[in-house]
């Protein structure tokens, strides 16, 4: 192939390939699998790690590193970087930024490890971004193949010793730390290639940095566990009240059975990322120890046993409190339900009973109005008739007619007849306007 690529601009190879238009993400796709490269390590070597908790806060973390590339005369990286490395002192400094914590792994030789205080980046002059959580202590020796491994004075409670890397390696521990509050952690390489130290290296490490964060879930779980036996405890007496005098008290009961539903979901919310995240870490942890294919050895339990038998029941506790939040919150949602209904009967049964009142008032107003109808034909009758006797009573008398009182007493009832038959054309057309 000749080196055509070279002819083509930044921009171009990023917009297209082959010829085509290229997705705005896929560089950012295909650098992340080239993003952490194990380091190639020597033997012997150190590796001290330490994780600080960000929570987010990328400002603190971007001013730490770029403080650390400041000292040691390199360029800082990038804003939307997250993975750096730099000759730091007596070493080599990488640093990684995770969405709630960043590592700054330092790497150096035995001998500078003797005065590590001094020579390593994390001296006097160093501000952490945040709470360190989780710190690591590395070790990689020479060691011919079987024979007896040194004297680490590790605590054999809980040591761990296993073969890995098809016998080409032997890793120790017993996830205890040192003076400094490091965990202690050791490879006696049998042969490995500085790549395959680097891979074993790092998968170590990341065993104990994510062993610990999953494991700040069973504290939360643990204080979580009390409040939430309270409010279990709350429902049970809600729903026992509710059978007693539910029909007589809704408005009551309703009421506290919203704030305990308010109350658990605020619960819930604050624990939902923390429960999340712990099972995320401890999947990446199980995956580390997959990846490891231990051979426990001298009688010892491998790395995974002994993590299994002291983080799984940790994990099944976590999962137990959010099981019990949202079997809490369903039996919460069916009794509010239930007394929703109740309170919605109780409704319609005093709309029924006011509509039943409003009919029986229209009725009662109809009749009225049915009298005051009549009443008003007789006045007006009345006065009609009282027009029309002033009216013959002054016409002369007729021979062959018959008297005015005569035709007024003939006309009273034609009269109201007539006043009737106005009134009622009046109400019906009232009332064809209101349909």
């Amino acid at each position: 192939m000749t080196g055509d690529s070279t002819d083509i601009s930044a921009s171009q190879q990023i917009s297209r390939v082959a010829g085509f238009p290229a997705h705005p993400d896929r560089n950012a796709a295909i650098a992340e699998v080239h993003s952490r490269p194990p380091p190639l390590l020597d033997s012997p070597c150190v590796l001290v790690q330490l994780a600080f908790i960000t929570g987010g806060n990328t400002a603190a973390d971007t001013a730490a590193i770029n403080d650390l590339c400041s000292r040691q005369g390199e360029a800082p990286p990038a804003d939307s970087e997250r993975h750096h490395i730099l000759r730091c002192g007596t070493g080599t400094l990488y640093w990684e930024r995770h969405s709630e914590f960043s590592t700054y792994t330092w790497e150096t030789s035995l001998g500078a490890w003797e005065h590590w205080k001094s020579n390593s980046p994390f001296n006097e002059g160093f501000v952490p971004p945040g709470p360190l959580m989780s710190g690591v202590r590395l070790e990689i020796l020479r060691a011919e193949p079987g024979s007896a491994p040194p004297d680490f004075r590790l605590d054999h409670e809980s040591l761990c010793h296993s073969l890995v890397e098809d016998g080409n390696a032997s890793i120790l521990t017993d996830f205890r730390q040192d003076t400094d509050g490091l965990t202690r952690m050791y490879i006696l390489d049998h042969g490995l290639s500085a790549s395959r130290r680097g891979v074993l290296a790092q998968r170590l490490i990341e065993i104990e940095t994510y062993r610990t964060f999953c494991m700040l879930g069973l504290s939360l779980a643990n204080s979580l566990s009390g409040p939430l036996r309270q409010m279990e405890n709350d429902l049970r007496e809600l729903t026992a009240a509710i059978r007693v005098t539910g029909r007589d008290n809704s408005d009551a009961l309703l009421a506290r059975l919203t704030a305990l539903a308010a109350e658990l979901e605020a619960q819930a919310a604050s624990s939902l990322f923390r429960f999340g995240a712990s099972r995320a870490y401890y999947e990446i942890v199980s995956e580390r120890l997959q990846a490891l294919k231990e051979q426990p050895y001298g009688g010892a339990d491998s790395w995974a046993q002994f993590l299994t038998r002291r983080v799984a029941p940790a994990m099944r506790t976590c999962r137990s409190v959010q099981d019990r939040q949202e079997n809490l919150s369903r039996k919460l949602s069916r009794t509010t339900q239930l007394l929703r209904t109740w309170v919605d009967v109780e409704v319609e049964k005093q709309n029924r009973n006011l509509l039943a009142s409003m009919n029986d008032r229209a009725r009662l107003q109809l009749r009225l109005q049915q009298t005051v109808e009549g009443l008003s034909v007789a006045a007006v009758s009345y006065y009609v008739v009282g027009l029309a006797s002033y009216l013959l009573g002054g016409l002369p008398q007729v021979d062959g007619w018959l008297p005015p009182k005569t035709l007024l007493a003939f006309a009273v009832p034609f009269v109201v007849l007539a006043i009737w038959l106005v009134v009622r054309n009046i109400r019906r057309k009232h009332t064809a306007d209101l349909e």
